[in-house]
This record gives C-alpha cells, structure tokens and sequence, in this order.
C-alpha cells in the first residue's frame, strides 16, 4: 500500500486524504505532502524523507507540497528523492504517478494558477472531524509568511461544491465540519455569505466550526449568524500573531489589538458560551520587552484561553527575515512564558 505522509496545515491534511483514496493501493509508492512555514518544517520533512528511505530502498518517492514549491531544487537535489512537483502539479498528481521519469522536477508558476482545486472526498481516516477546503491561496503579504509564493493567489471555491462536500461528509456519519483554507476569511463575494448559505441549504448540520479566522474579515453579518444559529460550534481560533500595534504593523497585519479586544466582546455578546483560541508569534523582530508584554495582555484582555505559540522561525525570501532580529533564546523564553496564559494546542 502506498504511504501519504503529511505536514503542516489543515489544508494539507484535507489534501493528504485526497491522494489516500486515490492511490492507497499502489504498492512501493511514498508520497510526502511538505510545509513551508518555517525552516525547521523544511528540515523535518528532509529528514522524514531520509529516514523513509532507508526503510523503502525501492520504493519510489513523490514530494509535493509548499516546501516542494518554493524549495524544488533542495528537494530535488537529495538522492533519495525521485520526483518533486509543485502545488499545481499535485492537483493533477495521477499524471506522474505511473508515467516514465523523464524529468525530476516538475513544479510550474503558482501563480499561473487561477483555478481552484476541484476534489471531493469521502472521509478522514482517524478523526471524528472533517475538514472542507473552501479556497486557496492568499492575496495578502504578511512579511513573515511564504505561503502566498507556495499557494499561489486567492481561488474560491464555488458554494455548490463545497455544500455537496458537506452533503457527502454528513451522509458519512460525520457530526463536525470545519471550514478551512489557507485564508479562509477571504472566500468571495464574502465568508459571511459561504456561512449563511450553508446554514440555509443545510439547516440540520449538526456542527460547523471554522479553521483559522482573520480578525479583520470578520463582519457583523458574521456575528449575527453566530447568534441565531446554534449550529455554529462556538469556539473561535483567530490569526492575531502580536498583541502588539507596532509589530502588527511591521508584520503587515490588517487588524489592532483593540479590534480583537472588540471582536470577542461581540461575539461573547452574541454567544455567552463562546471561547477563542489564538495564533502567536514571539520574538518577531525588532520586538521588545514591553511589546512582548502586550501580548500577554491581550491574552488576558480578551480572554483567549487556547494558544497555538510559535518562536519565530526566519524564512529567506520574506520581508521579516531581512529586519533586525531577536536572539533566538529570547524568542523561546517568551514562547514558552506566553503559553502558561492559556492551555496551549498543536494543530
């Protein structure tokens, strides 16, 4: 049977299921599904490649993923692999499956891609939630973030398709549904429409729930249908990354820390059993003590009671890497004081 190892997000983790129903059954096949976000990703998976082939000499290895993408030639370059190809090519993966190697790098312009990802799956091995793509891309730079050079530009996918993937998971069995994408919050014509129009079509979904959110794309349309519709999983997770004004700047976030102070007083307000959840970066550069600070306050300010806390990682080719930089044990130690302020979470 053919291996699908994944790393990273949610959305690979959504892909990782496409290729298990499509090839679980060919023999001496490794496909390795990559993650860009930070350099110890890249390495993790250049490890996780050698070691598989140690443990399959004959095996044939695929990497595909965002790491393949914006790092083709490192991928490319290690003996073990035998073919890399881009995000693009993922999508159309059967095509080099059985075919003839003839080249070992097949990974085309991401950006050249102006289409969504049409899939549609039955299930997801071991976990009791499932979870529906409904974009790609992202048309934002945030200057610590290389996943606009991996996934390529904003690509929604239509509505129709993505209630018939809802449809198809429920008939299934499963009970949860969690919208994800790489920005989620920036499906068109607007995230609050996609919500509203499942909840219409589909008004006895046991649950929806919603990867990451972007505090500054969230509108009061959105807040009204938490309030009216129960269904609605009432746990929160938002993008914040500082609670820091000077380095949401600098990171080129589109929101305050008073707007995500505001935003969870709305939603409490709308739901009283509400929770949030959060993604923070310590140790951004140029970031000081008191800006650091900041953050915890926030935390506390707006009550976010589960943290997803990352150090920050450089990432050549993005504007952060080239800023002045906070020594690494700092970025640890404040990682490792900021996630005492609430219980803290892997995915």
């Amino acid at each position: 049977m053919a291996q699908i190892i994944t790393f990273g997000c949610r959305i690979n983790a959504y892909e990782s299921e496409i290729l298990k129903e499509k090839f679980s059954k060919i023999d001496n096949l490794i496909i390795i599904n990559t993650c860009a976000v930070t350099q110890e990703a890249e390495r993790q998976c250049r490890q996780a490649i050698r070691k598989l082939r140690r443990e399959n000499p004959d095996a044939r290895i695929i990497v595909t993923g965002c790491a393949a993408q914006v790092s083709a030639a490192k991928f490319a370059a290690m003996e073990e692999v035998d073919l890399v190809l881009g995000n693009k090519e993922k999508v159309e993966i059967e095509k080099y499956i059985n075919a003839p190697l003839t080249e070992k790098t097949i990974v085309g312009d991401i950006f050249d891609y102006d289409t969504y990802d049409h899939f549609l799956i039955t299930g997801f091995e071991g976990r009791h939630r499932a979870f529906v793509q409904i974009q790609q891309g992202c048309n934002h730079r945030c200057t610590y973030c290389i996943v606009p050079y991996a996934r390529g530009a904003n690509r929604s996918v239509p509505a129709e398709e993505i209630i018939k993937q809802i449809r198809e998971l429920l008939e299934k069995g499963f009970k949860e549904i969690c919208l994800t994408g790489v920005d989620a919050c920036s499906w068109q014509p607007s995230f609050s429409s996609l919500v509203k129009q499942i909840l219409e079509e589909i008004p006895d979904i046991p649950s929806l729930q919603f990867g990451s959110l972007d505090p500054a794309a969230i509108d009061d349309e959105f807040i009204e249908l938490v309030k009216t519709h129960k269904n609605i999983a009432p746990h929160f997770h938002f993008s914040i990354q500082s609670g820091d004004n000077m380095v949401l700047k600098r990171m080129k976030r589109r929101h305050s820390r008073e707007d995500v102070i505001n935003l969870c007083q709305k939603l409490r307000e709308a739901r009283s059993d509400a929770t949030f959840g959060a993604d923070f970066i310590c140790g951004f550069p140029t970031e000081t003590d008191e800006q650091f600070q900041n953050t915890v306050k926030l935390v506390r300010e707006a009550g976010i009671n589960k943290l997803h806390v990352f150090p920050y990682s450089e990432r050549p080719g993005t504007p952060a890497a080239l800023m002045p930089q906070v020594p690494v044990e700092i970025r640890r130690e404040r990682a490792k004081i900021l996630r005492q302020e609430g219980e803290v979470i892997d995915e």
